[in-house]
């Protein structure tokens, strides 16, 4: 069994749903950020999406565009995500999804980027940017059952479109809550209800919600219905909030089990 399908096992509910944190690599240091995302794994993160800064992320609200910046002042290259998934690895055993816009995958070489990531032992990759029709090369390459290409489901699709998607994709469905940028307000709690049910006449795959989550009881929320609530802005903001504190790491690692324990309700 490959890591992504283990944390949604018959067991794991037993855990709680599955808590899926988002961290951009190189913020606000390379180095903090190597004890950031240690610190969230040790402390009840299920799955980490190691995000990949990018110059021009139209997907992002301001607050990841601003830890996205802060990181490309740091030097934070794909090489740098590599590395952090590595030395990860000697203590993290839950998945490492690559979470990515497609013009870094492509400069780096498509290939050579799916070649590194397994080697570093990442467990998939989420192109935020990367429409179906666009990634046959990518979905080559990520035909390695223990590699999946994660892709997302919005709101406003088409029952045709998710039929399409749903049946292409392995490891998770990501569904976005809501249309727009991440960090958005406004979550609906009854709209996720509804889209979950939707997917979920599609595929027997686990469904992972996005966007717009920030407090202890949205996660609760969410956790009625999906198999896993995804987190980013919200810890990207904390990071940003308490940017020179010697207890950064501990900072985030107390908001996980805050969030973990949220899944279990």
């Amino acid at each position: 069994m490959n890591r992504i399908a283990g944390i949604f096992s018959r067991t794991a509910p037993k855990k709680g749903k599955a808590l899926v944190g988002f961290v951009t690599a190189g913020d606000p240091s390379i180095e903090c950020s190597r004890e950031i995302v240690c610190a969230m794994c040790a402390s009840g993160l299920d799955m980490l999406e190691i995000g990949v800064p990018f110059s021009d992320p139209t997907a992002d609200g301001q607050v990841i565009r601003r830890s996205y910046r802060r990181a490309l002042s740091n030097g934070t290259t794909l090489q740098t995500v590599f590395e952090m998934t590595a030395s990860l690895r000697r203590s993290f055993q839950g998945p490492v999804i690559v979470c990515s816009y497609y013009k870094p995958i492509y400069l780096y070489g498509v290939a050579a980027f799916c070649r590194d990531s397994k080697k570093a032992g990442a467990d998939g990759v989420l192109v935020v940017d990367l429409p179906p029709e666009g990634s046959d090369e990518l979905s080559s390459c990520c035909k390695d059952e223990n590699f999946s290409l994660i892709r997302l489901i919005v709101p406003d699709m088409s029952e045709e479109r998710i039929a399409a998607i749903s049946a292409s994709v392995s490891g998770f469905l990501y569904i976005v809550s809501m249309t727009g940028v991440t960090g958005g307000s406004g979550l609906n709690l009854s709209e996720v209800h509804r889209l979950c049910r939707r997917v979920r006449r599609y595929t027997a795959l686990p469904l992972c919600v996005g966007f717009g989550i920030s407090s202890v009881d949205d996660v609760a929320g969410v956790s009625r219905s999906a198999d896993g609530v995804i987190i980013g802005s919200a810890f990207a903001r904390l990071i940003e909030e308490n940017i020179g504190r010697s207890n950064l790491a501990e900072i985030l690692a107390e908001r996980t089990r805050q969030y973990k324990g949220a899944t279990k309700t």
